[in-house]
């Protein structure tokens, strides 16, 4: 399949971003009607203050972008100006990019002022490309943006069209060919810098299609360095496609996805939710041709004023049943606001994977195993869509003598490696929690390399009646080596009044590594 590519020019995007974010208030302080009164945009240049964007007043007394601020208070003494946001102007783009993946998947920025997006393939979802094209230029107008849009098979090709074409949507057809469709534009067309241009236009090169028959070294001639020439001929070869130029999108392209529009924008939850509910179960149908089920979900709601607004949820293990995906979903569609209605909604899958299916046993008794996995994914799905991402965790069991580093919390991922035997099977000879850090006790009465008799933990005094131990742990060398480290003597002790503790006494007696032993509670058992 040909690739296709649309270019979404906006020439005036600072002064149409700014009259959009000021939407029902003046432009500028002094003016109650911004258009009627020259307004400009100014920035800070190499050699001092320069218009950046103008209004139609100022543009009508020849003030436009490049042109000095001074030179331009001297031709409209009443102009008013303001520095130009370039980092709102980007921000505002970048969104305007997402909102752009209504039409495609594929969209970018393309400089500071334009929308790169790769329409391969999507022209059959909405009459065919020029209907595609149409849409994208009436929906940027409603939005208050003034565009120029071209496409071709290539990204220069659609560049060039869409700033130097003869009217406001420039096409080149699939079945014509992409050198007569530029041949006629202006080598601005080509992306290149302002002295390449100039030398250009001073050996009499205006034209795009003046340069197919020139060769690489006779263009070398004419400019100062080889580097120069081949870099004219490099941005030729991208619009005639002859070298590849590479898209980046905004957001990476979705495995599947399903897509729903409304002639009458929503303005209710009830009706995300009606409208979700047969988007769950055509993607489920997607997925279920493939034989596979995905873990990462997105719901996209595209506002009719140009905006958009998605949630997002991700699974612990691959699913595709629609009923599940609507209960995850729903309580995050508060989440989303209709503002002033929602045109278009999207629900796309990410990382797909190989659903493993298993038969649900008659009963408890005949189950492979201790632990519904189905239902414990499902269970932790909830849990995370209530929660939030990174909520629930599960013990997964460390090869290590030391009890603080035998276990630890990893987010649940639907995996259960050695689940029986780390974690439904621990140690029966140690307690199945521990504090969240040892607590120092005050020993009163001890045997030499023996249980205490006597200690006052909590401010609590207590007898010791029954002993058992001790289990030695030396300190774990090979992974942090300490010369100060000291071995540790567990001990499983009970009082006078029943409860019982797992002590530890750190150091030995003369070990030569710092003063006496110290003693502390390290869990109690149940």
């Amino acid at each position: 399949m040909m690739r296709r590519y649309a270019c979404v020019w906006f020439p005036d995007w600072s002064m149409d971003r700014l009259r959009r974010a000021r939407r029902g208030q003046p432009i500028s302080c002094h003016s109650e009607k911004p258009d009627e009164l020259p307004f400009i945009l100014t920035e800070q240049g190499v050699t001092g203050l320069r218009v950046a964007a103008a209004n139609a007043s100022a543009t009508r007394l020849g003030i436009g972008p490049g042109l000095r601020f001074a030179d331009a208070r001297s031709r409209a003494p009443d102009v008013q100006a303001e520095p130009v946001d370039r980092g709102a102007d980007a921000a505002a783009l970048e969104a305007l990019g997402l909102w752009a993946t209504r039409w495609t998947p594929l969209s970018a920025v393309d400089g500071i002022d334009a929308l790169r997006l790769d329409i391969t393939g999507c022209a059959r979802f909405f009459g065919g490309e020029g209907a595609l094209l149409n849409d994208i230029g009436e929906r940027m107008a409603e939005g208050g943006l003034s565009c120029r849009i071209g496409a071709g098979p290539t990204p220069g090709a659609a560049w060039a069209l869409a700033r130097h074409g003869a009217s406001r949507v420039n096409v080149c057809r699939s079945d014509h060919p992409v050198e007569e469709a530029l041949k006629d534009l202006p080598v601005t067309g080509l992306r290149l810098t302002e002295n390449a241009e100039r030398l250009l236009r001073r050996f009499g090169l205006t034209r795009i299609g003046q340069l197919y028959p020139v060769d690489r070294t006779a263009l070398a001639r004419r400019f100062a360095s080889k580097e120069a020439a081949n870099a004219v001929r490099f941005r030729l070869d991208q619009a005639l496609g002859l070298y590849a130029e590479p898209l980046v999108p905004l957001r990476p392209p979705p495995d599947y996805a399903a897509r729903r529009s409304f002639v009458e924008p929503l303005i209710s939850g009830e009706g995300i939710t009606a409208a979700l509910e047969g988007l769950a179960e055509t993607l489920c149908d997607h997925l279920e041709q493939d034989g596979c089920g995905a873990r990462d979900f997105t719901l996209t709601a595209f506002r009719s004023n140009g905006s958009a607004s998605f949630v997002s949820l991700s699974t612990a293990r691959p699913v595709r049943d629609a009923a599940h995906i609507l209960r995850l979903f729903r309580d995050r569609i508060e989440r989303i606001d209709p503002g002033f209605g929602i045109d278009l909604l999207a629900l796309t899958a990410a990382r797909p994977d190989t659903l493993e299916t298993e038969a649900r046993p008659l009963s408890a008794d005949l189950a492979p195993g201790p632990v519904d996995r189905v239902a414990l994914a499902a269970l932790a799905d909830r849990l995370t869509a209530r929660l939030g991402e990174g909520s629930v965790r599960m013990p997964r069991a460390i090869a290590s003598h030391d009890p603080a580093r035998a276990e630890a919390l990893a987010v649940f991922e639907g995996q259960e490696e050695d689940w029986d035997d780390a974690v439904l099977a621990p140690r029966s000879d140690r307690p199945a929690r521990l504090l969240e850090r040892p607590e120092a006790v005050d020993v009163l009465a001890e045997v030499p390399d023996g249980p205490p008799v006597r200690f006052i933990w909590r401010r609590v005094p207590r007898r010791v009646k029954r002993a058992d131990g001790p289990e030695r742990i030396a300190p774990e060398w090979w992974r942090t080596f300490n010369a100060e480290a000291r071995a540790r003597d567990y001990y499983r002790i009970e009082d006078e009044e029943g409860r019982r503790y797992w002590v530890f006494r750190e150091g030995l007696y003369q070990d030569g590594r710092g003063g006496p032993p110290r003693w502390f509670v390290h869990a109690l058992f149940a």
